[in-house]
């Protein structure tokens, strides 16, 4: 075997060949690397790394990018639910950090020395929850960046002034990631961030594994369905008392509709419960938490957002990608994202007005289909998943987020086949 020095990567080509490209042309699209030693080494604090938009996304881009980079992961609550999307032959461990509660400047000190420890190549802390760690590193040890996906519920209505003024400290000098126009006007806006700091990287999803034809929708009983973790900011009671209003006969008469809620968290006893005062249970399906949720969106006729705070939902965009209409309280960038044909259907955040929009779409199959076709157009134009893997990849590797920085360039690491030692990869370029 010969070998090709490519950045810091040394590549192994079959005997007889002295380049990649040599490699190639005599029908060997394989090269072989062996354990990237000198792969950049990437810590992500999260608040949690229960299965949720912030961290399926981190799993899409570490899954993409495979050996390419060594990754700390931080669950600063202990679950790493999340751990179940990671490809098995990633270079990632999980190191256990304790956070004391109400004890800022320790949990900085401490937090700071790990940093020290690990002597990572670049730091990603993501939301409020990981701010700790930020401060920690704002006499820096290391290249920070900063990722802001939305805000609990707390923070749902209003901005707390303390947090205001901690982010503009710990964050004024530090890459900003935000995934949606709404959470950059927030960073500019009232947190006064400079905008050289920011960096809007919308999400994308693989569109191609949502592709379907629809054969399964249309029936006599057409479903509505949720994808979302059961916590009290999706307010799927709003969603449940939403269709206890169309069973009720009122809005869509001789139409007898379903109810499918795909997901799973602290709040399902309560929604069970409300389900079955309402007197819809029968109708309802809860079906839990699913890693794969493909399967679900081809068999759904309407999708359903009823969040109180959001900010560029995954699931929209999935829904979208499916050729699904959607029908969605007005938060963060969801009227932004759906097709204009689909903006009648973005409402008010309260129970009649989801009511109504439901009832539209449940009892018109036609504007279903055209709605749904005009969203599906608008997923393939807007939110491949490329152009956030390169974004996020040029950002760990250090450059700004931009095509053509500095930095930008380095070459990705798209694994197909591996295993934990010599793993076979196929070498791409963005």
């Amino acid at each position: 075997m010969s070998a090709e020095r490519l950045g810091k990567v040394k590549v192994k080509l079959p005997a007889g060949q002295t380049t990649i490209q040599q490699a190639r042309d005599s029908g060997q699209d394989q090269v072989v690397f062996p354990p990237l030693v000198h792969a950049p080494v990437v810590v992500h604090i999260f608040p949690t790394f229960a299965v949720g938009g912030a961290q399926v996304r981190f799993a899409a881009i570490a899954n993409h990018f495979g050996l390419a980079f060594r990754h700390i992961v931080v669950s600063l609550d202990g679950n790493l639910a999340c751990q179940e999307r990671l490809r098995p032959d990633l270079d990632v461990t999980f190191p256990t950090v304790a956070a004391g509660k109400n004890a800022m400047l320790s949990n900085v000190w401490r937090f700071r020395k790990r940093l020290r420890d690990w002597r990572p190549d670049v730091l990603v802390t993501c939301n409020w929850g990981a701010i700790e760690f930020a401060l920690a590193n704002i006499l820096p040890v290391t290249r920070h960046l900063h990722v802001v996906d939305g805000f609990g519920p707390e923070e749902r209505t209003t901005q707390i002034p303390r947090r205001v003024l901690v982010r503009r400290i710990a964050l004024s000098r530090t890459p900003v990631v935000l995934p949606s126009r709404n959470l950059v006007r927030i960073a500019t806006e009232v947190w006064k961030l400079p905008p050289k700091v920011i960096r809007y990287v919308p999400n994308g999803i693989d569109l191609a594994r949502f592709a379907m034809d629809g054969t399964r929708r249309g029936s006599a009983e057409p479903v509505i369905g949720t994808v979302a973790a059961l916590r009290e900011e999706k307010n799927i009671s709003r969603l449940l008392r939403a269709f206890a209003a169309l069973l009720s006969g009122r809005l869509v008469p001789g139409l007898v509709p379903r109810l499918v809620i795909v997901g799973d968290g602290p709040e399902r006893p309560a929604l069970e419960a409300l389900a079955a005062c309402l007197g819809v249970s029968e109708r309802v399906r809860f079906a839990g938490h699913h890693q794969d949720t493909v399967a679900f969106y081809a068999q759904f006729d309407v999708f359903a957002l009823s969040s109180d705070t959001e900010q560029m939902p995954l699931s929209v965009i999935e829904a979208m990608a499916s050729g699904l209409p959607v029908v969605s309280t007005d938060v963060g960038d969801v009227r932004l994202m759906v097709a204009g044909e689909n903006l009648p259907h973005i409402t008010r955040l309260d129970d009649a007005a989801m009511a109504a929009a439901l009832a539209a779409l449940v009892g018109d199959l036609a504007a279903r289909r055209q709605i749904g076709h005009a969203n599906l157009l608008k997923a393939r134009r807007d939110f491949d998943e490329g152009a956030m893997f390169a974004a996020h990849g040029a950002l760990w590797r250090g450059g700004d987020g931009t095509p053509g920085h500095r930095g930008d360039r380095a070459p990705s690491l798209d694994v197909e086949t591996t295993e934990r030692q010599g793993a076979a990869l196929k070498l791409s370029t963005p």
